[in-house]
């Protein structure tokens, strides 16, 4: 029909074998490829994004446990978009439309603004650039608290890598982290940080890159190896050793890993279900077809800083103030 597509407007970026998309909705990466070859999961143009895949995070990523926390000595109370858990997820600026500021054969900056609301009363301007060069996909964000009150922030990113041929299973991971935050098995609501090989290193353990197997994470984790630069660095690799690599800096002092691993489902008409193994319902689309990489500037329930005998890298952003963060997807 024509039109904007469903996904906003479109931002194709191309440097040598590089090319991506952004979409605008949510200034989201839509797809990244090198060579052809797939970097992320992509989805189509015209396509309502599936859930977050490729959107940018803010003003919190990941859960505040129960859409409720207190700031400043006033508890306010968050829409809960995770209806299923209970929980307001992965901030507000995820359907917004941004509108492009500054463009290029490969680059582009998007801008859209958080306006104040009741469980957020905090005005946000989230500026986000997309740049293309030989050594990948480049992202920053700055945030800018244009209302008169210090406000709490976090933001991070939401691509499902992709390592080559196959699923999760078939792929190598390294994971330089030290520590894995624990989360109850229905809601995901944090409990505990431990080192990773304390309890199920075979689960949680990849700083010495291997295969991911059957393991199911949907896990933050911190503690972060870095480089003489202080770049931390995550490498995802098929078996003839290539993939893909996430890297960031010390504005993200956690990431969030998630093997995509989808419900089992049922047609609609079927309200009843007799459960043998030869029958098992099938698993809905792009069930462990990508690896998601979430660097993040603060952990789950970071609204919650209080709560945790740790610290959660929550941001506090003064009237006026900017803060920023960034991180890079590459060919391996």
């Amino acid at each position: 029909m024509g039109g904007i597509p469903l996904s906003g407007t479109p931002h194709v970026l191309r440097s040598g074998a590089y090319e991506a998309s952004i979409s605008s909705v949510g200034a989201t990466l839509r797809t990244l490829t090198f060579d052809g070859r797939h970097l992320v999961v992509p989805f189509a143009a015209d396509e309502v994004r599936p859930a977050y895949r490729g959107a940018t995070l803010a003003p919190w990523p990941n859960r505040v446990v129960d859409g409720r926390y207190e700031f400043a000595g006033t508890e306010y109370e968050l829409a809960l978009t995770e209806p299923g858990r209970g929980h307001a997820l992965h901030g507000l600026a995820a359907w917004l439309d941004f509108e492009a500021i500054d463009k290029g054969p490969d680059h582009v900056t998007v801008s859209a603004v958080v306006e104040a609301q009741s469980g957020y009363p905090w005005r946000i301007r989230i500026e986000t650039r997309f740049s293309l060069d030989a050594d990948g996909l480049t992202q920053t964000v700055r945030a800018t608290n244009e209302s008169d009150a210090a406000a709490p922030y976090g933001t991070g990113p939401h691509p499902y890598l992709v390592a080559g041929a196959g699923t999760v299973d078939d792929w190598t991971l390294e994971l330089p982290a030290a520590d894995v935050l624990h989360v109850t098995p229905d809601r995901l609501i944090p409990t505990e940080l431990r080192a990773v090989d304390a309890d199920d290193p075979a689960r949680f353990d990849y700083r010495i890159p291997r295969t991911i197997g059957d393991a199911e994470i949907d896990h933050a984790y911190t503690g972060l190896r870095r480089d003489g630069d202080g770049i931390a660095t995550v490498r995802v690799t098929d078996a003839d050793g290539s993939g893909v690599a996430m890297t960031w800096d010390a504005a993200c002092g956690w990431v969030q890993v998630h093997t995509a691993d989808l419900p089992m489902t049922w047609d609609a008409a079927c309200g009843w279900v007799q459960v043998h193994t030869a029958d098992l319902p099938t698993r809905g689309p792009g069930h462990r077809g990508g690896l998601a990489v979430e660097p993040m500037t603060c952990a789950p329930d970071a609204f919650h800083a209080s709560a945790y005998p740790f610290d959660t890298g929550l941001l506090v952003v003064g009237p006026g103030e900017s803060v920023d963060a960034g991180w890079r997807i590459a060919a391996i």
